[in-house]
Parts: C-alpha cells; structure tokens; sequence
C-alpha cells in the first residue's frame, strides 16, 4: 500500500472533509471544520513529487508547468474519489484533496428545507446554489439533479471543473464534461451546449460573464440551468452576478435575471449539539415581490423581501437558525454565533417578532 493510498484510507475513516499536503510536515486533515496534523510523519519533497508523478494526468503536466495550480479529480483504488487542487507555495508542490463521496446524498438526507424539491419541477430557467467554499452547495446541487434523473425523463448536461458526483442513467440521460479533459475550457464547453439538445444544463460555476450570458441564454430558450455562486448570502447573489459586469450592461443583464431567475439557495453549515454538521438554508424565490425589486432595481430590499416571504416557502438564516434551536438541533450558543443578526435571533427565541421585512417592503 502506497503511503497516499494509507493517508486517504485514514482520512475517510477519520471523517475528513479535506485532506492538505506539503513539504515538511505531516499531513493535515479538516475534520467537521477544524483542521489539525494526522498521525504520519512529515512528507519529504520528494515524497510530495512522487505522488505528483503518480497522480496528475498526462493532459495537465504541461498546463502544471505553466500555470503552477491545476484541479482535477482522482480515484484512490480502494479508498474513494478526490477534487484535487494542485498548487505551488514557495517554488514546491502542495497538495489540497477534497474527499468525494461516490454516493449522492438524497435531498431528505441533507435535512434541507422541503420544499426545495419543487424546484426540479421548473421547466427553465436559473437556479442558483451560492455559499462559501466548503458549505456544501455543491453536494445539494448534485442531490436536485439526482432528483430529475430520477423522477423525469430529460437530457442532462454538466460542465465541471472537475467533475464531482458521477451520475448513471435512470430516467434522465445525463453526460458530464469535465474541463480539460473534455472539453479545452470552461467558456468553449458553454459555448456549444445550446447545441447538444439539453433540457437541464448544470453550469459547475457562474464564473465570470460568459458563464452568465450562457445561462441567462438557455434559460431564456427555455432550458433549465442549475449553477453555483460564490456569495455569503442569497440576497447577494444578484449584485455579485451584476458587478461582473461593466456598468453599461448591468440594467440589461439585471431585467434578464428578473424575468429568468427562479431562485437562489444559499448554504451554511452550522454545528449540531449532537455532533456533526447541519445546513442552514436562506432561500429566495422570485416571487412577483422579488421580480418587482429585480425590475425597479431595488436590490437593498431583497433582504426585506426573503424574511416576509415565509408563505411563500422562502428564509433567511436568521429564522433558519430560529428553526433548529427552537427544535433542539442546534444550540443557542451556536444560533447566535452564525446569526447574521444575533440581537433579532435573541428577541424571536423570546418571543418577540417585529416583521421588519414588512415594514420595509411597505415602501416599494
């Protein structure tokens, strides 16, 4: 047994989500959110240049050499499926191996809110799964087109960087592309998707422009796009995707999103008091509420519009938060340290509620 194959093995059986290497010491391994060394001894370069020579594909050594930092995903024989991020840090390889599980989780496992199933039921349309890196908004997002693989009889494609989840065929077809090792690029892939006959496209990440014109394109064409966003909350996700834009373009791509968005779910793990991890979901539909804020660029109320929409199926962390203390998933001590508003959180545990939202919105 190789000595990467030893350390991965007992980085599953550990329970780490991620797995770090570099020259000089002994790995590192993140469980549930605290990083600290694992029982080895310090990696020597030469140890590190090895798994290297052993792990990184033929078709990314040249782009290795050039760029310094490729991702790609690799199986260890045995032990499971990795999203490796390689890298240089002072001239010497350094290694970050995100433990993939083979299996997709069902939405009910994730203890999400409920009614995030209807959104498979959309027909087109953008769906956006945003959050901090590490809060698994990609492993909800593999569990919703699972869900139409499943349940729907439809044609699925993926675009990734690397690949995450693998699917097989149920009622859906689905083929994944793989950057670099289908297709040259991210913006070459989504260039030419329109014309692979999909009806459900998953765009890895909203990126960059070209990324959100392809999925504003296909959602106005009457496809189904599903991607992910980097933003801390889902009331950001809409002036993160305009400020990629030049300020002449922002009205226009803003209507767009007004008239295609569908929604956006935004991730937070938070600390159980039974151990483990749980996902604290702030959730936005675009209500004819949200369309109006969309078209009359109000952006600053869509915060306003999420915390009154509880009818409407949507919230924000804060009552999501609400939700697991009150039902002693999570500790109070905990709900406040995540809160985004932990003055608000305290009053609602003592049975005060101002509806604040509504105050607000009354003035659109």
């Amino acid at each position: 047994m190789s000595m990467l194959t030893e350390v991965l093995r007992q980085a599953v059986e550990a329970g780490a989500s991620d797995v770090h290497i570099k020259r000089d010491t002994p790995p590192l391994f993140r469980i549930e959110k605290k990083l600290g060394p694992a029982p080895f001894e310090p990696i020597s370069i030469e140890q590190i240049n090895a798994i290297v020579d052993e792990i990184l594909p033929e078709y990314l050594r040249e782009q290795f050499q050039k760029a310094h930092e490729v991702d790609f995903s690799h199986r260890e024989e045995g032990v499971g499926r990795f999203r490796i991020s390689l890298y240089t840090g002072e001239g010497f390889p350094v290694l970050a191996m995100r433990y993939v599980k083979d299996k997709i989780p069902a939405l009910d496992d994730l203890n999400l809110p409920p009614i995030l199933e209807t959104l498979i039921d959309e027909r087109n349309g953008i769906i956006i799964l945003s959050g901090t890196t590490g809060c698994g908004k990609s492993t909800t997002l593999a569990s919703l087109i699972e869900l139409i693989n499943i349940r729907q009889s439809r044609r699925i494609i993926t675009v990734e960087d690397p690949i995450e989840y693998a699917f097989e065929d149920k009622k859906s077809v689905v083929t994944q592309r793989e950057v670099g090792l289908d297709t040259e690029s991210f913006s070459s892939a989504l260039k030419r998707v329109l014309r692979q006959d999909p009806d459900v496209i998953l765009i890895g990440e909203m990126r960059d422009t070209d990324s959100v014109r392809t999925g504003i394109t296909a959602a106005e064409t009457g496809h189904l796009v599903f991607t992910t966003l980097h933003s801390g909350t889902a009331a950001a996700a809409v002036p993160r995707i305009l400020d990629m834009f030049p300020a002449d373009e922002q009205d226009q791509v803003r209507m767009a999103l007004a008239n295609n968005l569908r929604a956006v779910v935004c991730q937070r793990l938070v600390p159980t008091i039974g151990g483990g991890l749980i996902p604290a979901a702030e959730i936005m539909f675009n209500t004819p509420t949200v369309k109006k804020i969309l078209i009359k660029n109000e952006l600053r109320l869509l915060g306003a519009a999420i915390e009154a929409g509880g009818e409407n199926g949507m919230q924000n962390f804060n009552q999501a938060l609400y939700k697991f203390v009150k039902a002693g998933v999570v500790s109070e001590t905990d709900g406040m340290r995540f809160a985004p508003n932990p003055d608000s959180l305290q009053m609602n545990l003592r049975g005060i509620f101002l509806d604040e939202g509504r105050k607000i919105l009354s003035s659109l």
